[in-house]
């Protein structure tokens, strides 16, 4: 999910994870939060730099593989990042973008493998998590919902990290979403594939029977673990999701 530059810097002061070392990388569009144990800044951003550049030289060979919003094949020689975008959109019958900052999440996650044991990278809503601890990860939908948009939040334990939690808005942001809730979150053990999911499911919520029919797509879609949908209101949740309220917390 892409996000307005005001709504990130509000979310993202709401993060609350003490001892951590808190770093942001940026390149172009890609534009992380990171906390792990030590400021691995450096690395980080040349993971991205690499990453993007096998991305786009895959995109500019292939034009398509930018536009499409049906699944596509990848070639077995392509870059890893290439190849698990397309896996991820073909999963939840989306196109590869719709995974895209989930898929960097997990090329970042991986390209830093045991420097670590705490990490968490956010990347425009999109949150890839392994931690030794309990976390309580807040759903935002949207700076002019109660609470500053965070009422709800999602506990995640540790021995069901390493976890994906992604979010797709038909309000916020500027990602396509054919449909109108002010979130669809999705949990996947692949951060790629909770982000395509997010987008397939916040795709099918619309109108009166929007959530229930979001969560079905969730249902449908192998991998994923949970998802929780917030529209007009109203929530609807299914699967390994453990909902926490905001609305008064001021810990983790």
């Amino acid at each position: 999910m892409k996000v307005d530059p005001g709504d990130r810097g509000l979310y993202r002061g709401c993060v609350h994870a003490p001892g951590l070392a808190r770093f942001q990388v940026t390149v172009k569009e890609t534009d992380l939060l990171v906390l792990a144990d030590s400021d691995l800044g450096g690395l980080v951003r040349e993971i991205v730099l690499t990453q993007r550049d096998r991305l786009e030289r895959h995109i500019a060979a292939n034009p398509g593989f930018r536009e499409s919003l049906v699944p596509v094949v990848a070639p077995p020689a392509a870059p890893s990042i290439v190849r698990t975008m397309a896996e991820s959109g073909r999963a939840a019958g989306v196109g590869p973008m719709a995974a895209v900052a989930g898929a960097i999440c997990e090329e970042v996650a991986r390209g830093i493998g045991s420097r670590t044991k705490e990490l968490l990278i956010e990347n425009g809503g999109d949150l890839y998590v392994r931690t030794t601890c309990d976390r309580t990860v807040g759903i935002f939908a949207g700076s002019g919902e109660p609470a500053g948009g965070m009422a709800l939040g999602i506990r995640v334990r540790p021995e069901n990290t390493p976890l994906g939690i992604c979010t797709s808005s038909g309000r916020i942001g500027h990602s396509l979403s054919f449909g109108d809730s002010a979130a669809a979150t999705v949990l996947a053990r692949s951060c790629a594939l909770a982000d395509a999911a997010a987008t397939a499911v916040g795709n099918r919520v619309r109108g009166a029977q929007g959530i229930r029919e979001g969560l079905a797509a969730a249902r449908a879609i192998t991998g994923v673990l949970g998802a929780v949908i917030l529209r007009g209101g109203e929530v609807g949740a299914w699967g390994e999701v453990e909902l926490v309220s905001l609305a008064e917390r001021n810990d983790d």
